[in-house]
């Protein structure tokens, strides 16, 4: 009796995490036609084969469901990242081509983000602009260890993170859009412009320019 109510509970929480999964990727697949904001909850339900009220089982509002994507999303990219900072040998071009691996693996997921970063709800723009600032940060951490960078301000270091990351997820925008076959092109300017940076940031000096 025991081993079956324990495996009619793990039966449940998997149909639970089914349907879960179902409404997540339905949502993805209706908002690339018109954008989240304008969604019903009932026609999300429906992509996942369920009636409207058992959509709460597994989300308190439309928002949270929205909110889950930019989390689980940008997370997943942001562990990436990290585990390939671990490698001694990255470099930065290696990281930009690795980001563009990312997107590809899954171009409706990042076409919501982008998409939803400036034209969907508040919810929606607060939790991306939440996840890319995170971003940021742990590149900020990855250019104070630059031996160069080193006497650079955590206010100075920011500036250059935040150009680094706006630079590459404004080129997403056009990647997720542009035929597969213009897409390494794409990279590959992608990767000039943040060597370029990587140059201007060689040849500044931080107090020279905050002494003016």
């Amino acid at each position: 009796m025991l081993i079956d109510v324990s495996e009619q509970a793990a039966t449940r929480g998997e149909r639970k995490e089914r349907t879960r999964a179902a409404l997540l990727d339905g949502t993805l697949a209706l908002a690339a036609d018109r954008g989240f904001a304008a969604l019903s909850l009932r026609e999300i339900a429906r992509s996942a084969g369920i009636v409207p009220t058992a959509f709460y089982r597994h989300f308190t509002s439309l928002d949270e469901l929205g909110t889950t994507l930019v989390e689980e999303g940008v997370r997943q990219l942001r562990l990436a990242l990290r585990e390939m900072r671990r490698t001694p040998d990255a470099r930065l071009a290696d990281t930009v081509r690795f980001v563009f691996e990312q997107v590809d693996s899954n171009t409706d997921l990042w076409g919501f983000l982008i998409r939803e970063r400036r034209g969907g709800s508040a919810a929606l723009r607060g939790a991306i602009a939440v996840e890319m600032q995170l971003i940021v940060r742990e590149l900020v951490v990855d250019l104070s260890r630059v031996r160069n960078l080193d006497h650079w301000s955590p206010e100075d270091l920011e500036l250059a993170a935040d150009l680094i990351v706006a630079t590459v997820t404004d080129r997403i925008a056009d990647y997720v859009v542009t035929a597969p076959r213009e897409r390494p092109r794409i990279v590959d300017r992608v990767v000039l412009h943040v060597r370029l940076i990587a140059l201007g940031m060689a040849a500044w000096d931080p107090d020279a320019v905050s002494s003016r």
